[in-house]
């Protein structure tokens, strides 16, 4: 009955499992608690399910906390009150059936020092559904979890050193709350365009910076997006990854206006940035330039899409020497045993067979080249 009194942690109750804990009164409404804790696998550690429910719950306090805006006596008394009420339901339950098992930090105690250490957490590292994950999908309106994002980082990044420090000042710039640019990233492919992307937002994300993704197809829901975002209180980068349009799509006018070219101007806790192959976004068909009365201004509204990025970077497809710079570096963080004479001529041999240099093709190589190593098998390419 407590839990069913909350005010400011009631979304916890939307959990199937901890509505039933709060309605397991009776003998029926308990065997439906225990199989829905026996269904969440939470029969040994139920303290700790309820823990990280409340840690991770969307509220005015923990979304006062994270933008650091100050908390009314009235919302930290309810809070407290709250937590108090929780402490209580799981210190007064019956183990019968289950575990409650212990309860993480900083959620220990349920009283003013947890309600202070929570605070931290949250103005520190962000809140909610953004405590537990960096990456998202924009996808129906709501931003949706990547359960397994990339954990590549800046290190694990070979070459392009000059272009991955472009990026980089821009994105600690947007961190830092200075003036910052929308980005395009272009150039062949496997040049590690996105990877650059995945590792500025894993090399941040402590700076409560989270990367959003929106499908190429889904752009013209960028300003709804934008929106969505403008009011949570962290950094974040959306991110259009392998970006190409047609010059006919609509594309194209929504893309200028979200780059600032609306009434809404920059949003200041937005970055945009998108990949392509093409320095110019937009496919452009030669037959319709030919048929445009006013050619020159059809071709200059096409072009002013990609300049409406602040910053251009570009990546080069590699030549040899880089290539083989980039094999020696991967093959020495895998501590491959292959000469290295063998390793660059058995590297070249995978470049033409698989059509190119490029960084992508070294990192498969040298993956290849170790797995036949831990077999004890010929590197036969």
């Amino acid at each position: 009955m407590k839990l069913n009194s909350l005010t400011v942690l009631y979304k916890i109750l939307n959990d199937p499992l901890i509505a039933a804990f709060a309605d397991a009164d009776g003998k029926k409404s308990r065997t439906q608690f225990l199989r829905k804790l026996y269904e969440a696998g939470a029969e040994t550690r139920f303290a700790a399910y309820i823990a990280d429910a409340v840690l991770t719950d969307e509220n005015a306090f923990s979304r006062a906390a994270a933008a650091q805006t100050p908390v009314s006596p009235f919302l930290r008394k309810a809070f407290l009150d709250d937590l108090d009420a929780v402490g209580e339901a799981l210190s007064s339950c019956e183990e019968d059936g289950f575990m409650l098992g212990k309860t993480p930090s900083p959620l220990t105690g349920w009283n003013e020092n947890t309600l202070r250490r929570l605070a931290l957490l949250y103005r520190r590292h962000g809140y909610g559904r953004f405590l537990y994950h960096n990456a998202f999908r924009f996808r129906g309106g709501d931003l949706v979890p990547i359960l397994s994002p990339s954990e590549v980082s800046l290190k694990g990044l070979k070459g392009y050193e000059h272009e991955k420090n472009a990026v980089r000042d821009n994105f600690e710039n947007f961190v830092n709350g200075l003036p910052y640019a929308d980005m395009l990233l272009y150039g062949d492919r496997g040049t590690g365009k996105s990877s650059t992307v995945h590792a500025m937002v894993n090399l941040f994300a402590d700076r409560k910076l989270r990367l959003v993704e929106i499908a190429k197809e889904n752009v013209l829901a960028l300003p709804e997006l934008k929106t969505r975002l403008a009011d949570e209180p962290m950094k974040f980068v959306v991110f259009i990854d392998d970006f190409s349009l047609q010059e006919s799509d609509d594309r194209v006018s929504t893309l200028k206006a979200a780059l600032q070219g609306s009434m809404e101007g920059h949003v200041g806790n937005v970055m945009i940035v998108a990949t392509s192959n093409r320095r110019h976004i937009v496919e452009e068909n030669f037959s319709s330039r030919m048929n445009s009365v006013h050619m020159g201004d059809s071709e200059e509204e096409l072009l002013s899409l990609s300049d409406r990025f602040g910053i251009t970077v570009l990546f080069a497809a590699t030549n040899k020497e880089t290539y083989l710079s980039i094999i020696r570096a991967v093959a020495a963080d895998r501590g491959l045993k292959t000469p290295t004479d063998t390793l660059e001529a058995l590297a070249e041999r995978w470049a033409l067979v698989r059509g190119g240099r490029s960084p992508r093709r070294a990192r498969q190589f040298v993956d290849y080249a170790y797995a036949c190593e831990q077999k004890g098998r010929e590197i036969d390419v």
